[in-house]
């Protein structure tokens, strides 16, 4: 028999308190890891200027559309959209995004899994003998070896999805609020002690100025600078990471939203959310391209093998290198923790709203179905010859992680602009914020721009691969 909670929908204790666990929602491993080095590879400012461009157009008109849905309703993804459109298929929307998460929540939790064991080994001084002309093969030996381990990948799976499973079951107040109160402004801190610490590094100069500055190759009619690196493919990157970099298509800030109260200014809190989310995904690359040039000949890269092959490398040669690489380990976590919980709230808010299951139930049952799901994840990078050769956690991030968030983000704003109708959900977003003087504009870009941009990203996502 299912368990029955008879208390209110939980608010937020304050504006801050959204914002904060918001902003925890946005900011994840791609913050840290893609966009700095996308920024590097193609254009430096300018591919700033293209994301914040994208983020300010379609992130953040999504975003206001995500929290209007949710605020309006006061209900789950599922819930949402049946409660705007009663008995038609519309609510597939929300399905799309409760199986979604479950399913990101399955493969993400194995990478921030391998932070928490990298933590421990950088903890316990593993990176201090690397060293050497053969100091990069070690280091990159070092990982091999350790997602070869499949007792530890599921340890760490475990211990990850435990830990996002415990505090969602605590609620919104005690759990997610809380704890966001917590890792946030710590998330902040470190995240500056790293900064300041890289720009101390010798070689810092140069990577700033990898990082940011524009390189020239040629002039287009004699007046127009050609930019290295910045072109049609690197616009469409700059859109994409821009728009998944938000939590967008997931129902994650619209099962938000369904916490605020009436009297809050949803424009500003999507800015505020908007602005932190790239603030953050900025000053990684104040972190990560001075130490990388803090050491000669260190190729930049992406992903893991920048996370956990080469910064360990440098860890281990610069003052205070082991010190440093804590810190930055302790920083992906917390990055990954904020995430899995907005993540594992999609579906437990639908189980608790429409099947009338406890909070906890939910919250445990399904962390453990994300736990048996992520195990073939968790053993795709070394842990098992099968798993391995099928590439289960790429096929998972790219069927999911990218196809499945953009299709429901497009949804979603096919969905405000033409079946809600912009105008019912602008009414929604002026209950907070009385004088909505970008109302026309957003009506616009919910309706027609988003839409177009999210297709395109589609499209060129999977042509991509």
């Amino acid at each position: 028999m299912n368990e029955v909670s008879t208390k209110p929908r939980a608010i937020w204790g304050s504006k801050v308190a959204f914002i904060l666990a918001a902003t925890g929602s946005a900011i994840g491993l791609g913050n840290i890891w893609r966009f700095p080095m996308m920024v590097g590879r193609y254009g430096g400012a300018v591919f700033v200027l293209v994301y914040v461009l994208a983020v300010a157009l379609i992130g953040f008109t999504v975003m206001l559309a995500e929290l209007a849905i949710g605020r309006h309703t006061q209900r789950n993804p599922v819930g949402a959209f049946e409660h705007i459109k009663p008995g038609t298929a519309w609510k597939a929307i929300g399905y799309l995004g409760v199986v979604t998460a479950v399913a990101i929540l399955s493969y993400y939790s194995v990478v921030a899994g391998w932070a928490i064991g990298y933590l421990v080994k950088t903890a316990g001084g593993a990176f201090r003998s690397l060293g050497g002309a053969e100091a990069a093969a070690a280091a990159s030996r070092a990982f091999d070896s350790f997602v070869a381990n499949p007792f530890q990948m599921i340890a760490l799976l475990l211990a990850m999805i435990g830990a996002t499973s415990y505090i969602v079951s605590r609620g919104v107040r005690e759990g997610i609020e809380r704890w966001s109160k917590i890792l946030m402004p710590l998330l902040l801190l470190i995240v500056v002690i790293l900064a300041v610490r890289a720009l101390t590094l010798p070689g810092a100069g140069q990577g700033v100025r990898f990082y940011l500055v524009p390189r020239v190759e040629g002039w287009i009619l004699g007046f127009i600078p050609k930019i290295q690196g910045l072109n049609g493919t690197a616009i469409l990157f700059a859109v994409g990471q821009a728009f998944f970099s938000l939590s967008l298509g997931l129902g994650t800030m619209l099962t938000y939203g369904s916490y605020i109260r009436k009297s809050d200014n949803l424009v500003t809190s999507a800015a505020w959310v908007s602005f932190s989310d790239t603030l953050i995904a900025f000053l990684a690359g104040i972190i990560i391209f001075p130490t990388l040039f803090a050491i000669p000949g260190i190729a930049p890269t992406e992903g893991p093998a920048l996370v956990f092959k080469v910064l360990p490398l440098i860890f281990s040669k610069i003052p205070l290198g082991q010190v440093f690489g804590l810190l930055f380990f302790v920083l992906l976590i917390l990055a990954a923790l904020t995430s899995t919980i907005s993540i594992l709230e999609v579906p437990v808010a639908y189980l608790v709203d429409e099947k009338k299951w406890s909070r906890g139930r939910a919250a445990w049952l399904v962390g453990l179905l994300a736990f048996v799901l992520g195990i073939p994840s968790a053993l795709s990078a070394g842990g098992s010859g099968l798993f391995t050769r099928l590439r289960v956690q790429h096929w998972m991030d790219f069927g999911f992680g990218s196809i499945a968030l953009a299709v429901g983000a497009l949804l979603i704003a096919v969905f405000t602009g033409f079946v809600w109708k912009a105008k019912n959900a602008a009414q929604e977003i002026r209950s907070g914020a009385p004088r909505f003087h970008l109302e026309k504009a957003w009506s616009l870009a919910i309706k027609f721009l988003a839409p177009a941009v999210i297709l395109i990203i589609l499209v060129f996502t999977i042509i991509s691969g």
